[in-house]
Formats: C-alpha cells, sequence, structure tokens
C-alpha cells in the first residue's frame, strides 16, 4: 500500500472526527452505526472496483450510456436541427465549438426519465431499492422509511426520495430526518448519472459505473456523518415500521401513462437544470464582480481554499490539491453540473488519473446552496408539520452531505492504488 493510500485511510477516519466534531452533540454516537458506516464503505468500494465479474459491468454501462446518448441525440437531431447534433451546414471552427449544452447535453434528462418511470412500474426499481434498504437497515439499525428513503436516493433525486415515504416523514425522529436530508444531497439522481457519464466519458474510464459506485458508496457514508453530527437520542427515536410494499406504491396505470409521465417529469427536471444553471451562474458572477475587486478572490476560490485540506485528506498528491480545491468550490457554490464541465472541458483539469477518480467520486452529489433551496421547498410541501424541523436542518444538512462525498473520496483514494 502505498503513503497516498494511507493518507486516503486516515483521511477517513479524520472526516468522521470533524463530523462528529462540527456536529456539536455532545450525545454517545452507536458504535454500531460507525463500525459498520466506514466498513460498509470501504467493502462496496472493493467490491465495486475490483471484483472482475462487477468490474465487467462498468464497460456495459458505458455502453448503455452510449446507446441511450446516440437514441438521444436521433431525437433531438429531428426536432432542433444542427443545434441538436444534426450535421451543420457551415464548417465547424473549433471542436465542438457547434456543442449547444440544453439542445444536446440536457435533453438525455428526458429520455432517462420516462426509462426510470417505466422500470419502476415494472418493479425492477423499487426491487433494487428495497435489497438496498434491507442492507442499511440491518447494517444500521435505520427504520424502515428511513432505509428506503436513503436507498432511493441512490436513484433518484433529493425530492423524489423523501416522496416515496410521505406518509411517514412526520413520524421520524430528527436524526432520521436529518440523515434523508443528508442523503439527498450526498448523491445524485440516476438521470443526471446518465448525463454527467456522457459528459466526462473522455477523461475518465468507465466513467458510467464509477458515478454508480460513487453513489452507492456515498448512501452508507451519509448515514453515517448524519448519525455522528445528530446522533439519534435514546429512548426518543421512533422506529417508523412500515410494510416494503407500501413503500413503493404503483404510482401507473401501465407502460404507457409511465412513459407519459416519466417524460414530464423530466421535461421539469431539465427546465429547473436549465433555470437553476442560469440564475445561480449569474447570482454569483455578480458576487464576483463586487468581490473580486475588493479581495482578488471570487467566492468559488474562497470556498476552494477551504477544500484543500479536505483535498489533502482524500490522498490527493500536493500538486493537485489546488484544483481539486477550486472544483469542490465550485459544485458547493454553483454546482456540480458546472464542476464536472470545467473537468472535462479542460481535459481533465491536469491530474492524473487517481485524481481524477477522487475527484469524480467527491463532486457526485447534489450538494449545493441551489439544491438546498429546492429540497426545503420540496419537504416542507410535503410535510408541513415539520417545517421548522426541515428548515433548520438545511444548511447542516448541507456540511455534512459534503464531508460524506469527500469521504466516498477518500474511499476511492484508498482502494486506488497511484500510477
Amino acid at each position: 500500500m502505498s503513503w497516498l493510500q494511507l493518507q486516503s485511510g486516515f483521511g477517513l477516519l479524520a472526516l468522521a472526527l470533524i463530523a462528529w466534531v462540527v456536529g456539536g452533540c455532545r450525545r454517545p454516537v452507536p458504535w454500531r452505526m460507525v463500525i459498520a458506516g466506514l466498513l460498509l464503505q470501504v467493502a462496496l468500494g472493493a467490491a465495486l472496483l475490483h471484483i472482475p465479474v462487477l468490474r465487467a459491468g462498468f464497460a456495459w454501462l458505458g455502453d448503455a450510456v452510449g446507446a441511450l446518448s446516440t437514441a438521444t441525440q436521433a431525437g433531438t437531431s429531428l426536432v432542433f436541427g444542427y443545434l441538436g447534433g444534426a450535421p451543420l451546414p457551415f464548417a465547424e471552427t473549433r471542436p465542438d465549438a457547434s456543442f449547444v449544452l440544453f439542445f444536446q447535453g440536457l435533453p438525455l434528462v428526458l429520455v432517462v426519465g420516462a426509462l426510470s418511470a417505466v422500470l419502476y412500474h415494472w418493479r425492477i426499481l423499487p426491487l433494487v431499492v428495497r435489497g438496498l434498504s434491507r442492507l442499511l437497515r440491518g447494517a444500521f439499525g435505520l427504520s424502515g422509511a428511513c432505509g428506503f428513503s436513503v436507498a432511493a436516493n441512490v436513484f433518484v433525486g433529493m425530492v423524489e426520495a423523501p416522496l416515496l415515504i410521505r406518509a411517514w416523514l412526520a413520524r421520524l425522529s430528527l436524526s432520521e430526518l436529518f440523515i434523508v436530508m443528508t442523503a439527498g444531497l450526498a448523491t445524485i439522481a440516476g438521470n443526471m448519472m446518465v448525463v454527467y457519464a456522457s459528459i466526462l466519458s473522455p477523461v475518465v474510464p468507465d466513467v458510467a459505473g464509477q458515478l454508480l459506485v460513487a453513489s452507492l458508496v456515498s448512501a452508507p457514508a451519509s448515514v453515517l456523518v448524519g448519525a455522528l453530527m445528530r446522533p439519534p437520542q435514546p429512548g426518543a427515536d421512533q422506529q417508523v415500521l412500515v410494510a416494503e410494499d407500501a413503500l413503493a406504491p404503483r404510482l401507473y396505470d401501465s407502460t404507457m401513462e409511465a412513459v407519459v409521465r416519466g417524460t414530464a417529469d423530466g421535461l421539469q427536471l431539465l427546465l429547473g437544470v436549465m433555470a437553476s444553471l442560469i440564475v445561480f451562474v449569474a447570482l454569483v458572477a455578480l458576487v464576483n464582480m463586487a468581490l473580486e475587486p475588493i479581495t482578488g478572490w471570487t467566492l468559488q476560490g474562497l470556498v476552494g481554499m477551504v477544500f484543500r485540506p479536505i483535498a489533502w485528506l482524500m490522498g490527493v498528491p500536493d500538486e493537485h490539491i489546488p484544483a481539486i480545491g477550486a472544483s469542490l468550490g465550485i459544485k458547493t457554490v454553483l454546482n456540480e453540473f458546472i464542476a464536472y464541465l470545467e473537468l472535462a472541458g479542460s481535459g481533465g483539469l491536469g491530474l492524473d488519473a487517481r485524481s481524477r477518480l477522487i475527484l469524480t467520486y467527491a463532486l457526485c452529489g447534489f450538494s449545493n446552496f441551489g439544491s438546498v433551496g429546492i429540497m426545503l421547498a420540496g419537504m416542507t410541501g410535503m410535510c408541513p408539520e415539520r417545517r421548522s424541523d426541515i428548515v433548520r436542518l438545511g444548511m447542516p444538512a448541507l456540511l455534512a452531505a459534503n464531508i460524506a462525498c469527500c469521504m466516498t473520496g477518500a474511499v476511492v483514494g484508498l482502494l486506488t492504488y497511484p500510477q
């Protein structure tokens, strides 16, 4: 084992300690949760990264993403012409000069949204989520509703997963509510996973499988960090026990309805992503216009400085720490979409293969200010009686989710030998 791997292992333990310290709660943390959280992250990562059969599945996932991208381009070319990827009626002056994100990249959300709805209707997605839920409940002792929501976050968004347990949200303990919120911000939805895989494929090998592993490992990481920052209160936490079938109700009457409604939901997400990108990039630009002449720093640059020690804890070589800290700052202040675009557009930011992989894992989560607003609006609408708790836990959940994502980066650093 190399020094950098040992550095990642130390960083994994240090991040757990940081989570406990910044949580500010001095109630005893159940050792079962701490040990299970650390072991489950490493075991999942080791199995998915180093077992040949599972590794072979990464290549299949990459082919599937490529097929989805090609199929989507057929539709966008028909609707948008050369803006959507059809042959250009003019000479391209530089590589990728004709790429328009809204017309060529984002429509993939529509196709994946429809496919996700069909897989849910066919009971394939609930079956996979139920298996992950049982694993989390057995390892951490979570209630059925909390475990199901955390597992669902591997595949659906930060609002959709709590929506699946809407009837039980009001009965969750404060600790489990915090875990649900942290998991929502520490993972990404399946449709965005496919979009990011298509963007990152030139700079990260087997990226579709890597993003899936990152989201899977982040599930136990978010439970661990959530429990460290908000430990369960003995005797006060309620175990919300529900029938598993009730946690995945049938949402569609037919496959065709699933396609139509899944497409509509995907359109809403696509427009939301577009609006968020425009608004948050504009707002940060305004802040930077005021901040940079006075301090010489941008907002994301300042936040990136805070992440530099965290980058070291993930096991990154010293020469790559500034670039990775800056990228994590962009993710937190803006969003992971822009951070991934920069990673892909600059040829990997000059990082070596291991550092690019660590950064890919650490960026794999909705842990940014805009997502907190989206989650708070969605969850308070679902459960108005817990509005004060949900709003109070919003910013701590953002901090917890960023720690969980960096834990996931440390895990892949621990398991990947430097080249």
